[in-house]
Parts: C-alpha cells; sequence; structure tokens
C-alpha cells in the first residue's frame, strides 16, 4: 500500500472492510459482545479469530486488511470475526462458536499456540479447515508468518552490532506460550551467546505485559548498576517501553540508554528510535500477511490449489521475510510503505528528533 497519506490509505481500507461486511454479511464484535452470526446467505463464510486488542496491529492492520481482501476476492463472502482480548478459555469458546455456526474456513491467530491444536482438531472434525495465523499451531491445514526464528537472529544482531564489543545485556523474551515468542528467542540466543556479550538476567513475560518487562527491569536494577548495562534485549516494542521507562526511571538520562530492541514497529517505538530512546525495531509488512491469508481462505473455499507454499514444519506455508528498522531506514521502512506517515511520526514533541533524522 503505496499511498500518500497513511490515515487516507487506512480509512479507504476501512471502508472497503465496512463494505465486506455489509455486503458479507461479516458480524461485527465490538469489545467483547457477541459472536452470533449475522445470517446472509450465498456466499462462503470464513471465520478470523485474533488473539487480542492491545497490540495496535491486530485491530488497526490485521483485520480490516484481511477483510477488504477477502471482499475483493468474494464479495458475497461472510466474514465472523472474533477477538479473544488475550483470553484462552474465550477464545476456546470462540472457536466453538465459530464451528456450530458451520464456517466454512477458520483462520486462527491463537493465544495459546501449543494448546490451540485441540481447537485446531475440534474445527477438523467438523471438516473446517484451518489456516494458523501469525503464530503457528500444529495440524493446522496452512500457516502464514514471517520467518520468526531469523526475527530473533535480526534483533540478536543489531544488538550485538549496537554493543560493539563484550558487555552486560538482559534479555527479556515474549510470552511462554506463544509458539512465536519461542523462536524468536532461539534466533537470538544464536547470536548472542556466540558473542562476547553476557546475559545478566532473561525474563519470559507473560502476556508480553509492558509492565510487566518495567517492573522485571527495575528491579534487575537494584543488583545492576544502569550505567554498566550494555544493552537490553526486548522481544517486542511493547516490552521495549518497558524497560525504557524502568532505565529513565533509574535516572539514566534519555541520551544515556543502552540499544534496546524491539518489534512489531508500533509507532511509539518508531518515535522512540526517532528520538534516539530505542534502538531499533522489525517491521513485518502486515499487508501481504494478512493478503496472504485471506487469499488462502478463499481458495480454500472455491476448491482450489493454495499456490506459492513452502514446508514449514510439515505444513503449507507462507512464510515472509522481517526488516530490521533504525534511525537510519525509517524514511525507506515504514514510512515508504504508509505504515506510518511523516505526520503520524513527527509530532510536536519529535519535531526536532525528525529534522535531526532527516524525516520531512
Amino acid at each position: 500500500m503505496h499511498q500518500p497519506n497513511r490515515r487516507a490509505a487506512v480509512f479507504a481500507v476501512l471502508a472497503l472492510a465496512a463494505g465486506a461486511l455489509a455486503a458479507c454479511g461479516a458480524n461485527e464484535e465490538n469489545g467483547g459482545g457477541s459472536d452470533e452470526t449475522a445470517g446472509g446467505d450465498g456466499g462462503a463464510t470464513i471465520a478470523l479469530l485474533l488473539p487480542e486488542s492491545a497490540t495496535a496491529r491486530y485491530e488497526a492492520f490485521d483485520r480490516p486488511l484481511f477483510e477488504a481482501k477477502v471482499q475483493e476476492l468474494c464479495s458475497d463472502c461472510e466474514i465472523n470475526y472474533f477477538n479473544a482480548d488475550q483470553d484462552e478459555t474465550k477464545q476456546a469458546e470462540q472457536v466453538d462458536t465459530a464451528i456450530s455456526q458451520g464456517v466454512d474456513v477458520m483462520v486462527l491467530d491463537p493465544v495459546n499456540g501449543q494448546a490451540a491444536a485441540a481447537l485446531v482438531a475440534d474445527a477438523q472434525a467438523a471438516e473446517i479447515p484451518v489456516i494458523a495465523y501469525d503464530r503457528f499451531i500444529e495440524g493446522a491445514d496452512y500457516y502464514t508468518s514471517f520467518d520468526n526464528e531469523k526475527v530473533g537472529e535480526l534483533q540478536g544482531q543489531a544488538l550485538v552490532d549496537a554493543v560493539g564489543g563484550a558487555g552486560d545485556v538482559l534479555m527479556l523474551n515474549g510470552s511462554p506460550d506463544d509458539p512465536n515468542a519461542a523462536m524468536f528467542k532461539s534466533g537470538a540466543h544464536s547470536v548472542i551467546d556466540g558473542s562476547e556479550l553476557t546475559v545478566v538476567g532473561e525474563y519470559d513475560n507473560p502476556d508480553w505485559s509492558p509492565d510487566n518487562a518495567q517492573a522485571w527491569t527495575t528491579d534487575q536494577l537494584d543488583t545492576i548498576d544502569p550505567t554498566t548495562l550494555a544493552g537490553v534485549y526486548a522481544a517486542n516494542d511493547g516490552q521495549a517501553g518497558g524497560v525504557i521507562a524502568a532505565l529513565t526511571g533509574a535516572g539514566l538520562p534519555a541520551d544515556q540508554l543502552p540499544p534496546v530492541t524491539g518489534q512489531d514497529a508500533e509507532l511509539a517505538a518508531i518515535q522512540r528510535i526517532v528520538a534516539g530512546e530505542q534502538y531499533m525495531t522489525i517491521y513485518k509488512p502486515i499487508k501481504g500477511e494478512a493478503e496472504g491469508a485471506a487469499e488462502m481462505a478463499i481458495s480454500i473455499v472455491n476448491g482450489e490449489e493454495v499456490a506459492d507454499t513452502t514446508d514449514f514444519q510439515g505444513v503449507p506455508s507462507l512464510i515472509l521475510d522481517p526488516i530490521v528498522v533504525t534511525t537510519d531506514n525509517v524514511a525507506d521502512t515504514v514510512v515508504a510503505d504508509d505504515f506510518w506517515t511523516v505526520e503520524d511520526i513527527c509530532t510536536d514533541d519529535y519535531a526536532d528528533a525528525c529534522a535531526a533524522a532527516g524525516l520531512s
């Protein structure tokens, strides 16, 4: 999506999605409200089940992009949407609801990837194919995501390069029940463990909570002089924000922070990168992932072969490449793709930093 203004682009996508909802009879769920099907007839029904709404990407990008692509490819298809609000039990109930609705295909981003294998089995027993979205689920019919091991490797290498030698680092990984988190962690360790860096504290963060990240880092700084910390591996931007809050809370000036990694290219993270507070993030072009899942779903309901897949742990998959973003390439990545506009990033608080970074 290369349009001159991100807000216009997002509004256009949302407008298309709204058309999908109207034309396809798609179900709306507002703040965990009803999951009842909206009715309608003629077309296939696709269930889209996302894990939470606290992370900005799901409601702002994944959902509208997926819905718009389905509408483009199948104007009389229904989309029944569910969001689990990071509640594993709620997601299991939503899967049961989608099965009872007789959906034709299920696109599932699990709260708990391991436990979701049973949800996949339930759907398949009802002859409903399942596309695992973003997070791998063993036994799924298809899978679409990014190269998550590579994400961790890129994060780890960025930290090693930023430190430039020996030093003590902290590691904050993702949720233990998120299969992607294990891959990020493995990839990061594969680089960090072979470097001169020493991991002096490591934390697997339940629910990826930024508050947990801040509290854990604050506890670590009770025994570690923050001025001697060479860097911090934070598996995503939410945790990076918590880490930076803890470091500044411990008295480190913003211009003396050690390099901190991240992931997801959240707006606040891009602003921190421009301001020199966060070293890097991983940008994952969600448009390709969401549209790829939509194309898979439509191929399935049309009885067509799903094209251009690769094997991932025995599952036909669409695996996309992640991209490192630092202050040097903000303009060439998230701005060029209209993921965020210069106007989004360069608010009054960041005007001087943006000018120094050449964003205009």
